[in-house]
């Protein structure tokens, strides 16, 4: 993360960041995360587990996606190759922006990344075909403690830009924010 822009989101505690590689006739090298550079910007490291996604089709959605305590998770996601226009939803009940979502293009050519914070629900639809994306978790996944918010939320109401091409019967099942409310 070093020789990068940290821009805070609209939901308190996530923030964008677009590497600045280094360059020269070979190519380029960037940093995609550094605890020290976290550590600076009162953030916390991340690197318990990783995950890499990949996402065939343009339109294709998955999300909304969270940990409940004790196996909460921060999260550094970052894009690969492709686009994405990647969704955080507030679901931090104590939290000024509770319920409100926000939304960024990440795009692999720029390794854009966000990091999420706990208690904020993520979920992303492709804006082209063959996405990769990486993950960084900052605890292991726990499969009783994975939890989800409808992408149809009509309280939330996420305005996703293409029509939904794919979605999986998990995610299709998620239920709305009045009915996990009791859950966080």
């Amino acid at each position: 993360m070093a020789n990068s822009a940290l821009t805070e989101l609209p939901l308190a505690g996530a923030f964008h960041y677009r590497p600045r590689p280094l360059q020269d006739h070979r190519g380029s090298f960037a940093r995609l995360s550094c605890a020290e550079t976290l550590a600076a910007a009162g953030l916390n490291p991340v690197g318990v587990q990783t995950n890499l996604s990949r996402t065939l089709a343009c339109g294709a959605l998955r999300g909304m996606h969270y940990q409940t305590p004790p196996f909460a998770e921060i999260k550094l996601l970052t894009c690969l190759a492709g686009r994405v226009y990647d969704v955080l939803v507030d679901l931090r009940p104590a939290s000024p922006t509770y319920g409100q979502w926000t939304s960024l293009e990440l795009d692999g050519t720029a390794a854009d990344t966000v990091y999420i914070p706990q208690g904020i629900a993520h979920g992303f639809q492709t804006l082209s075909e063959g996405v990769m994306l990486h993950y960084s978790h900052s605890t292991a996944f726990s499969p009783d403690h994975q939890a989800g918010l409808s992408h149809r939320d009509p309280e939330v109401a996420i305005d996703w830009p293409l029509p939904v091409t794919a979605l999986s019967e998990r995610d299709d099942a998620l239920p709305f924010l009045t009915h996990i409310k009791e859950a966080l």
